[in-house]
């Protein structure tokens, strides 16, 4: 990226701390096993032992369970979901709005309805349906917040497409005999990345929130520790442990906090002409 793009997104205080949050957390994820090499399921202390006791940062949960240690190993989880079902509604999306917006008529209608019909039921609605018909598992989660996820980036991927089609370099790519997809790879993506990009950051926050509501009603995977399943188990002894859920609360909080953060950035470094009309 040029210099210009990153001077522009330095500009932006909330998308730096942003950032910086965002690379805490990326670190805790990545070094998880050397922070804490036992299993975040494994029984290190007494119950219910608050934060700063015991031996522990954070505190312990009903089963003893050091409450730091699942958070560090719950941040790959919801990183590792966050961005591969994000980069899954990417291919999905992406193609079926390249391909509406670009061939326009019928192809459009068809490709149109057929995302209108995943819009017809709310997304954590059917996210639950499709988890429960599954089984859960990282996989399952993975793959329904995917599917979940894609429509908005079809139709914005469209209406670039549409928008960018009637260009004169799309024109003159046509007339020099160039292919459908090298004019769609080469032409016209390239030039619309910039507001999916900014809406592929988004589609991670609302994925790890997704994968976190369904954690919460225990739907996640059961064989992994996450921040969602760390809320639901306390939500009996919240009055007894408000740290057991405190703490997975504020890692979500500041998460997807520092997403959005880096996402609005991302907008403004983009597309700096709508960032200066807006601050005008």
């Amino acid at each position: 990226m040029s210099r210009e793009f990153w001077k522009a997104f330095a500009r932006n205080r909330g998308a730096i701390i942003g950032l910086i949050i965002l690379a805490g957390v990326v670190f805790l994820a990545l070094f998880a096993d050397l922070l804490y090499p036992t299993s975040p399921w494994d029984m290190v202390t007494r119950p219910f032992a608050p934060p700063l006791s015991a031996g522990t940062l954070m505190g312990s949960d009903t089963l003893g369970r050091d409450i730091a240690s699942g958070i560090a190993h719950g941040a790959r989880v919801s990183l590792l979901i966050g961005l591969t079902s994000t980069a899954a509604a990417l291919l999905i999306g992406v193609t079926l709005g390249a391909l509406a917006g670009f061939y326009g008529g019928r192809v459009d209608d068809a490709i149109m309805r057929f995302t209108e019909l995943f819009q017809t039921i709310p997304n954590f609605v059917l996210a639950v349906m499709l988890v429960a018909i599954f089984t859960p598992s990282i996989t399952s989660v993975t793959a329904s917040i995917a599917i979940v996820s894609w429509p908005p980036l079809a139709r914005l991927a469209r209406g670039e497409f549409l928008s960018l089609r009637s260009r004169e370099f799309v024109q003159a790519a046509i007339t020099t005999g160039q292919s459908t997809p090298s004019i769609i790879l080469r032409e016209i993506l390239p030039n619309s990345m910039s507001p999916i990009i900014v809406a592929a950051s988004l589609t991670v926050a609302t994925a790890i929130l997704l994968e976190s509501a369904l954690s919460f009603l225990g739907l996640g995977d059961p064989n992994m520790m996450s921040w969602g399943y760390m809320i639901g188990a306390s939500r009996t002894v919240m009055r007894q442990a408000w740290w057991m859920s405190f703490f997975p609360g504020v890692a979500i909080l500041i998460t997807v906090l520092a997403i959005n953060l880096v996402g609005e950035g991302l907008n403004d470094a983009l597309n700096p002409k709508l960032a200066r009309k807006g601050k005008g």
